[in-house]
């Protein structure tokens, strides 16, 4: 209960800023109300000269408050109340109703789609809310948990080194991943994947290689070394065995998955451990010799226990010929500095094999031994006996100083790498989100090293990337946390911590800050020092500034509260994705909160907005439908503001030109029927189905997200842009119909131009004009489009038709209008159509000139897949690189770039 926090309403960001241009409009609208109403005061004022009205005809001396010169002041505040009225189409009030339609659409998109379904738990996408369907394509921080999210929470056996050689032909998700890039076939085993494999799958074990299975590893050079390597593997460990009494099967009770990977391996080699009492443990042992299994009992002594300072495992062993065998195993950091001289032989070998490892996302240990004396066993053991019955604060101190005093001179016997299994496609997925453009955290309660790893398994972390570690492991701290002063060690830890962020902005920004890449990995204690309001952005600046950041130890609360400083510090969408209960409080603070429906229940998925069956499915719901959503949505609100500026602004034209008379040019049923039938369903249509680009093309060109994250198609130069096309349309349909119809008679009967047939002009101008225009907006023309706006364009005149047949109280001045006055006269059909071309031409020119000299990531798409440009490869080659050219420094992406990098500068620096 404390780690839990209250769960927020959640508003786009879009929606934000949506309102922020409707509060525009209502500015204009204002505006152009107030000037109006001052122009119809001044004229009004000026309407009478001495006792003789000026403008007769209006009748003013019946006018109860309008044209009357006597009251001025009241007929300019009636004129405004009245104009703001009859301008209301500048605020698009169905436009909140049709976007709420459209996410409801968008949503079952979501819901339905076939790639985002997981067949094994029959679990489909959930999109729990429609609110926040176009923030999912403007992500630029994703924050994800560790433990069921990237990983299974699945340790594996996959491949050793042993002497020098390295053993073992399973492949990691990490090298599937990068062979997938290079367009290799991945060269790899996996029993798990493989349907020929004999046997069926073992859990912990993923290891194949003809060498050493199945007894013979007896025929190998270094038989002797293999030999010891497993059985150390059987015996240092502090797993319980659990034999089936019915099957006779033995499962592992262990500390760590990955120590029950080790024994699980040794058992398959050969070497079965099989018993553990409290002073000895026992072993079935493959006898080379014989060729069958013997059993050996070894006399536990003592067991040095790991810890995250020693970074080792070792235990004292007394075998049945009573030799005294100290095994140990450990981080690659601590174990080669107390290998003894005279046992290097193949140690280059092993660096190199735990390095490429590492590479590929493994998790390794050193394995090495060496034999004891009796009196340096009994020194030993007294020491280290004394030190475990010390009672004072120094008990932990004195325990490492024995072991270290015995833990060196060892015999390298090689090294393991055990896989944390990663869900499937996890390290594809985040290398295509980083491609994207988007920043990724890890935050997870797993220790630092664990956590390590997993950043090398799923392509955060790679070799020659800086780690920035932040920890209050040293020795000031550790010396205080002895005196058990809490006000001191709070005070000391604080100070630290800040002392290490302020050292890791000096990396940054020192001579190799622009040149080298860092990651930043921090525990939970330092956590909570970083978190402190005075410390907060500091830290902020420098995560921002690492290309990965990795959060250990992290509790609930602090997830939480990272995820709010990530999105009040940054003002940019964040995404937080988890699968437990106590990742909770993280989706709910996170703008959007992405649930996996995983092993460890239903909470995250509950309390999520969105909920997926696995972390791969993050790559199209992101990629794809964020897109998609966000590109649909932006067009369809532009556009919306576009029709409803033009149709507005047109009124306020003729009330211009009529001294502003209150009067509109249109009929109240054709005010009415604008929104409704003529321009509603086209719009409500592309935010639909609108598409700029392919689902194949967004995942193949991830860089096209930035155009959300850096709101392309949203910001204030895009809207402005629409606004002033809509004001334009109403000026050009404006000005060209009245000029065009002035002046001169409208049919052979003589007749001239009346406000009827102005405004009949004006209306169907408006009305083609907003239709085309988005038929030229659109990208994705589907039958549904099509037929929606040629709808609109007959409605238009089936309406004109039915509403003149009318009688004329209730037709008004649209009474016969079209049959007997606009279809007959060839001005009108002329006025139209030139009207309408020039009031789409900029649009059409600006489209163009941008399309082929400043085009965006989705029109540079749009040219490689019309395949317009195939006779002119250079310029598609051009175009493919802009789009490919995505920097990075996570993902295998990146770390295949760094290996060719490293491989030019080998060879660059080797003599000719």
């Amino acid at each position: 209960m404390q780690n839990s926090t209250a769960p927020p309403s959640k508003r786009s960001k879009f929606e934000k800023q949506m309102d922020k241009v409707v509060y525009f409009l209502f500015f204009v609208l204002f505006l152009m109300a107030f000037i109006g109403s001052i122009v119809f005061g001044v004229a009004t004022d000026n309407d009478l000269d001495g006792q003789r009205m000026k403008r007769w005809y209006l009748k003013p001396d019946q006018s109860k408050i309008f044209f009357d010169p006597k009251r001025v002041v009241m007929a300019s505040v009636y004129h405004f109340l009245t104009a703001l009225m009859l301008y209301n189409y500048f605020i698009p009030i169905s436009l909140y109703v049709s976007i709420e339609v459209v996410k409801v659409f968008q949503s079952s998109f979501i819901n339905n789609d076939i790639n985002l379904y997981y067949e094994p738990s029959d679990r489909p996408a959930r999109s729990r809310t429609s609110n926040l369907n176009e923030e999912l394509g403007q992500v630029d921080t994703i924050l994800s948990d560790k433990t069921g999210t990237l990983t299974c929470n699945s340790m594996e056996f996959l491949k050793c080194s042993v002497a020098g050689t390295a053993y073992g032909h399973g492949v990691t998700e990490a090298e599937r991943g990068m062979a997938m890039r290079e367009g290799e076939s991945v060269n790899g085993w996996d029993q798990s994947k493989d349907p020929s494999a004999a046997n069926p799958h073992i859990k912990g074990f993923n290891f194949k290689d003809e060498r050493i299975m199945d007894g013979k590893w007896v025929h190998e050079p270094q038989a002797h070394i293999i030999e010891k390597f497993f059985r150390l593997l059987a015996i240092c460990h502090t797993a319980i065995p659990d034999v089936d009494e019915e099957t006779g099967k033995i499962s592992y009770e262990a500390e760590s998955p990955d120590e029950a990977a080790f024994v699980i391996a040794a058992r398959e080699i050969g070497f079965e451990f099989y018993k553990r009492t409290q002073t000895s443990v026992a072993v079935r042992e493959y006898n080379p010799e014989t060729g069958s299994k013997v059993e050996r009992v070894y006399t536990v002594l003592n067991v040095l226990e790991f810890n995250s300072a020693r970074k080792r495992m070792s235990v004292i062993v007394r075998n049945e010929e009573g030799k005294l065998l100290l095994l140990s195993k450990g981080a690659d950091s601590v174990m080669f500095e107390r290998l003894a001289k005279s046992s290097r032989s193949f140690e280059e070998e092993t660096r190199n094999h735990v390095s490429d490892y590492a590479d590929s996302g493994l998790r390794t240990l050193i394995l090495a031994y060496r034999e004891l004396d009796e009196e340096e066993y009994r020194i030993f053991n007294q020491k280290f006996t004394e030190a475990k019955n010390s009672v004072s604060a120094d008990r932990e101190t004195l325990i490492d100083e024995a072991a270290e005093k015995v833990e060196r001179n060892l015999i390298l016997l090689g090294a393991t790498a055990v896989e944390d299994k990663l869900q499937e496609g996890v390290p594809a997925c985040i290398d295509k989100l980083a491609q994207a453009g988007i920043k990724i955290w890890v935050l997870t309660g797993d220790k630092m090293e664990t956590a390590i790893n997993i950043g090398f398994s799923c392509c955060l972390l790679r070799q020659g990337m800086k780690q920035i570690i932040i920890n209050l492991e040293n020795p000031e701290i550790l010396s205080l946390e002895k005196t058990g002063d809490k006000d001191a060690i709070a005070k000391a830890s604080k100070e630290n911590v800040l002392r290490q962020i302020t050292d890791g902005k000096a990396l940054l920004t020192g001579p190799s800050g622009t040149a080298e890449i860092f990651a930043l990995i921090i525990d939970g204690n330092s956590l909570s020092y970083a978190l402190a309001d005075d410390m907060k952005h500091m830290f902020l600046d420098l995560a921002m500034s690492c290309a990965s950041v990795i959060c250990c130890r992290s509790s609930p609360k602090q997830k939480a509260l990272v995820t709010r400083l990530v999105k009040i510090g940054t003002r940019k969408t964040t995404l937080a994705i988890g699968d437990g209960a106590n990742d909770v409080g993280m989706l709910q603070e996170a703008d959007i909160g992405v649930g996996i429906s995983g092993v460890e229940g239903m909470q995250a998925a509950m309390a999520s907005d969105v909920a997926i069956a696995q972390f791969r499915y993050l790559e199209r719901l992101l990629l794809v439908h964020g897109h998609w959503c966000y590109r649909r949505l932006s067009s369809m609100i532009c556009y919306f503001f576009y029709k409803n500026i033009a149709f507005g602004f047109s009124i306020w034209l003729y009330e211009a030109y009529t001294s502003f008379s209150a009067q509109p040019v249109y009929g109240d049923w054709f005010l009415s029927f604008y929104n409704v039938f003529f321009s509603a369903l086209p719009v409500a249509a592309l935010g639909i189905f609108e598409q700029d680009v392919s689902a194949a093309s967004c995942l193949k060109y991830p860089l096209l997200y930035q155009e959300g994250v850096k709101n392309l198609l949203f910001g204030w130069r895009r809207v402005l842009h629409w606004l002033g096309n809509g004001f334009y349309t109403a000026i050009v349909v404006f000005f060209f119909c009245s000029t065009a119809l002035q002046h001169q008679a409208f049919n052979p009967d003589g007749k001239t131009v009346g406000m009827d047939v102005l405004g009949g002009t004006m209306y169907t101008s408006i009305v083609w004009a907003v239709n085309l225009q988005m038929a030229l907006s659109v990208c994705y023309f589907t039958k549904i489009q099509r037929g929606l706006i040629i709808y609109c364009l007959v409605m238009l005149y089936i309406f004109f038709l039915g509403f003149g047949s009318l009688s004329p109280s209730l037709s008004a001045i649209g009474y016969k209008l079209f049959s007997e006055v606009l279809a007959p006269a060839a001005s009108y059909w002329f006025t139209c159509i030139l009207v309408i071309t020039v009031a789409l031409l900029p649009f059409y020119a600006y489209s163009a000139i941008e399309t082929r000299f400043f085009p965006m990531y989705h029109q540079m798409i749009q040219r490689l897949e019309s395949g317009k440009h195939d006779d002119d490869p250079e310029y598609c080659d051009m175009m493919r690189q802009r789009l490919l050219q995505a920097p990075t420094s996570v993902g295998f992406s990146a770390r295949l770039a760094a290996r060719a990098n490293k491989l030019r500068r080998k060879n660059k620096n080797q003599p000719q």
